[in-house]
Parts: structure tokens; C-alpha cells; sequence
């Protein structure tokens, strides 16, 4: 089996392969995540839990029950258990919440939990251990953002679970090397992205006009301004490097965050303040990489990136850092050009070479495309994730 597929994010109806199951015959299973707001964690469960083959009884279970995710989940007929934490885990209120979660798992009669973030994880491991039911984590990113205590629960936690699913071979590598989890109960299965949906919101209208002017090649950015990590400050740098020479390139920052006023900021005071334009929170993503010259992700670390996906499957090539999943992602040479971290000349030169090898950029894009097309399905990852949830429970082989 491949280990590169993804989920990602879609709207259409689920499919189902094979006859509804009795009720009887269905194995009741409990998906956790921390809130239902627009983001990557956030829209591959949900698009995980409702492509879910017809054998499993789904219900959900959330931190925060809020964000524009919610309607998909209750137009399901599953209205989610909010489990409020209202502040640190370290108050007596964790505990309450842990109890009510195993309380319902045990109503339930849940044999498997499948949490996906970080404090859905702190409370769904102890509470399914509570319940007897099996529990599967989620580890999506490279834990460069825990420290502390909270790195040391997550820890504990994911060594704790009966299974821990990681969407990039470079988190299996972490996980093992740094938080001596054994490799056996780690399965790699990557995100992924519903192809007709995506190219049907390529295709509609912007929202919002783009930056207009003649003979532009933009490099679009999505990312949060939100986290240091995404170090847009590199890409800046970049910019500034090649903007005599090359008069054509324009940078499109598809994001935003608390960060966004400080990086509007330091553009203007590097002299590229015409050059980057700050496109903020969009919903046409995929309309506006339809009419970019190439995607750029320059972050300090990552785990596998929607947004590199979110490239190849508009036909773009990619420039990455070398860092987390995005080499398995972009594959140097092949589907885009990685270059080290922290390292704007490597990025500048990277960029300058698309941008002088067109021919190069269209290839690089087509095997993108490709790739997406082959690999990075929803069904494949509704598919892996329900073998390896059976393969846990004991129902089925590696």
C-alpha cells in the first residue's frame, strides 16, 4: 500500500463501496477534534468521518462546538459532544470533561476513539482507557509548537495510545527517534483533496478582484500569519534579491493572522511594499491559484502541508523547504525545487529558476497535477484509515 495519499478539504456527498451494514453489524466509533473552524486538521476529519465506510456508527465529540464545519457534521444527523475545557488542562474541569467522555463512550458501547489534535488527544486517550474502548491519536505536524509540560502530555499520551496515525513518513521518523513511540503502532496515511470539488472553485468566480498588472508572474503563499514558523520574513528577503532583476515577480499572501500588521510593515520598510500583496483570509484559494505562476512555502517546519497540495492540484509547481513532509509532497526535481530552511538566497534562486525556465515550471506543474491525481484521493484516505481501524480492533491485517 502506498503511503502517499491525503485528505483535504471538499464538499460534495460521500461515497459509499460496499452494502449498508445492519445496525447490528456496525462498530460504534468516536472521532474528537477541537473545534470546526476553516482549517486543515479541522476539514480532513470531517471529510474523513463523513466518507466513512457504512460499517461504523460515527459519532463526534469537540472542545469548542463552533465554526462554519459544524453545519456539515449536523447536516449528517450527528450533532457533536462539546467537552469545554474553558481555559488550562490543569484545573479540575479536565477531569469533568475526561469522565463525561468516557461516560458517553461507555453509553455508546464505542470500541474505538479517533482523536485528531492535540487537546482532543489529552482527553480522548484517558477517557477511552476509562471506557475500555481502543483509541487511535492523531500526529500531524513535526510538535514544534508544544514545550514543556504540554510536549511531555503529548507524549505520554501518543505512547499511550493503541494506534497513532501520522500523515508524513517525517512525523513517523520524530515520533520514534524523539518520543520513542514504537514504529508497529504507527501507520502513515497523508491528506488529500476531493479533485472535483477543487477544480469546480477553481473555476467559479473570484471573490475579490486579484492585483492587476501586465505581464505579472505572482508566486502565491498560503499560510497563517498567525505562527513565526511560516516565516513569510524569508520570502521577503527572496524578494528583495531578485526584484531588479526581474521586474515581472509578485508575491500573492493568501492567509491571515495576528502577524499580518508586523509583515505589512517590515515589506514597506524593505522597499517591496508594490511587490506583496496581502490577499487575507479568501475563500476562492483555489480560484486564485488557477492564476498564479507557482506556489512557495518557506516555513521553518511542517508537517504535510495542505497548502503544497493545494499547488500541485492546480497545476503549479511548488518551491519548498526542506522540512517535515514537504519533500514527499514536491520531490525535488519532479514536482517543484526544496532548498533548506532559513535560507532566502537557496529560495531566491530557486524561485529565479522557475521564472526563467517557463517550460520547466509547466512540466514541474503537470507532474503535480498528476501526482494528486494518482495519490492524493479522499477515497484512498477513507479507505486506509478504515483498514487500519479494523486492522487495530483486531478486524483485520496489516
Amino acid at each position: 500500500m502506498s503511503v502517499e495519499s491525503e485528505l483535504g478539504r471538499a464538499s460534495g456527498t460521500a461515497r459509499r463501496t460496499e452494502p449498508p451494514c445492519a445496525p447490528a453489524e456496525r462498530t460504534p466509533l468516536l472521532m474528537m477534534v477541537q473545534n470546526f473552524y476553516l482549517g486543515g486538521t479541522e476539514g480532513q476529519a470531517v471529510e474523513l468521518f463523513r466518507r466513512l465506510p457504512a460499517r461504523w456508527d460515527g459519532a463526534m465529540a469537540c472542545i469548542i462546538k463552533d465554526g462554519p464545519h459544524l453545519a456539515t457534521v449536523r447536516a449528517l444527523g450527528v450533532d457533536p459532544l462539546e467537552l469545554a475545557l474553558n481555559g488550562s488542562v490543569a484545573q479540575l474541569n479536565t477531569g469533568r470533561q475526561i469522565w463525561r467522555l468516557a461516560q458517553e463512550l461507555r453509553r455508546r458501547e464505542t470500541r474505538l476513539v479517533h482523536a485528531h489534535d492535540f487537546y482532543s488527544i489529552l482527553l480522548a486517550v484517558p477517557a477511552a482507557r476509562l471506557a475500555r474502548a481502543k483509541v487511535i491519536v492523531g500526529r500531524l505536524d513535526m510538535g514544534h509548537w508544544p514545550v514543556g509540560l504540554a510536549k511531555n502530555l503529548l507524549t505520554r499520551a501518543t505512547q499511550a495510545a493503541d494506534g497513532v496515525i501520522a500523515n508524513a513518513r517525517a512525523i513517523r521518523e520524530m515520533l520514534i527517534d524523539q518520543e520513542n513511540v514504537a514504529a508497529s503502532r504507527i501507520q502513515v496515511i497523508p491528506n488529500g483533496v476531493d479533485l472535483a470539488a477543487f477544480d469546480a472553485r477553481a473555476q467559479a468566480p473570484l471573490t475579490d478582484p486579484l492585483p492587476a498588472r501586465p505581464g505579472v508572474k505572482p508566486f502565491a503563499h498560503v499560510a497563517n500569519m498567525t505562527h513565526p514558523v511560516k516565516a513569510q520574513e524569508d520570502l521577503f528577503h527572496a524578494l528583495r534579491v531578485l526584484r531588479h532583476d526581474h521586474p515581472e515577480l509578485a508575491l500573492w499572501l493568501i492567509g491571515d493572522g495576528p502577524r499580518r500588521k508586523t509583515l505589512e510593515m517590515l515589506a514597506l520598510q524593505m522597499g517591496i511594499g508594490d511587490r506583496v500583496h496581502f490577499l487575507g483570509h479568501r475563500q476562492d484559494v483555489p480560484a486564485i491559484l488557477r492564476r498564479a505562476y507557482a506556489g512557495v512555502l518557506c516555513s521553518h517546519a511542517e508537517g504535510m502541508s495542505n497548502a503544497l497540495i493545494e499547488y500541485l492540484a492546480a497545476g503549479l509547481p511548488a518551491v519548498a523547504t526542506q522540512v517535515g513532509g514537504n519533500g514527499e509532497v514536491v520531490a525535488h526535481g519532479q514536482r517543484g525545487l526544496l532548498v533548506p530552511a532559513k535560507s532566502p538566497f537557496a529560495l531566491a534562486a530557486a524561485m529565479e529558476r522557475l521564472l526563467a525556465r517557463p517550460e520547466l515550471a509547466a512540466t514541474y506543474g503537470g507532474a503535480g497535477r498528476q501526482y494528486v491525481e494518482r495519490e492524493l484521493t479522499l477515497d484512498l484516505l477513507a479507505e486506509r484509515h478504515d483498514r487500519y481501524y479494523r486492522q487495530v480492533l483486531g478486524q483485520a491485517q496489516a
